[in-house]
């Protein structure tokens, strides 16, 4: 049995698609199985961006991170009003060289907003966020583990300037 020269490619195109549709699952947000706190990180992080889609298009000015005419460092209102609805955390990081910094947080550390901690350059959702992927995973957050959202933040030309979190403390 002899196979055509257009049969061998068209095998071959279903082969590459196939393998790159495993690559894409296995480093996909959604390759970690869900918890019971899932849907309300999904439910946050679709408040989160619908909020901050309110107050403009993301653009960065020097070390401040603005959406529309807002700056977002030490701006409290939008990460309060998600915990308030939602319960968990919520975070706005700027891109800083290859890292991400906090810039308004509910997060605490010692008792005060952790603004100004980086987002763990080794950790999961660094590697999805570097190319340009949404995370959704358990992460350990200064020393507790959360159910997270890490989504991108990108100007309309498609650069990463900064990254939407929330979360949802495991206990």
């Amino acid at each position: 049995m002899s196979i055509s020269l257009n049969q061998r490619s068209q095998v071959s195109s279903i082969f590459m698609l196939v393998v790159s549709s495993i690559t894409a699952f296995c480093f996909s947000s959604s390759a970690q199985a869900d918890t019971e706190f899932t849907p309300k990180v999904k439910a946050a992080m679709a408040e989160m961006k619908l909020q901050a889609g309110k107050l403009g298009a993301p653009k960065i000015d020097g070390d401040s991170l603005f959406l529309g005419t807002t700056k977002m460092n030490g701006y409290f209102e939008l990460v309060d009003a998600l915990k308030s609805k939602f319960g968990g955390t919520a975070t706005i990081f700027i891109k800083k060289g290859n890292g991400y910094i906090r810039i308004t947080t509910n997060v605490m550390k010692d008792g005060n907003r952790a603004v100004g901690t980086q987002l763990d350059p080794s950790g999961p959702a660094i590697a999805a966020i570097r190319q340009g992927n949404a995370y959704y995973g358990i992460v350990d957050i200064l020393g507790k583990l959360y159910d997270t959202g890490y989504e991108p933040i990108k100007t309309a030309k498609g650069e990463i300037v900064g990254i939407y979190y929330v979360g949802q403390l495991m206990e």
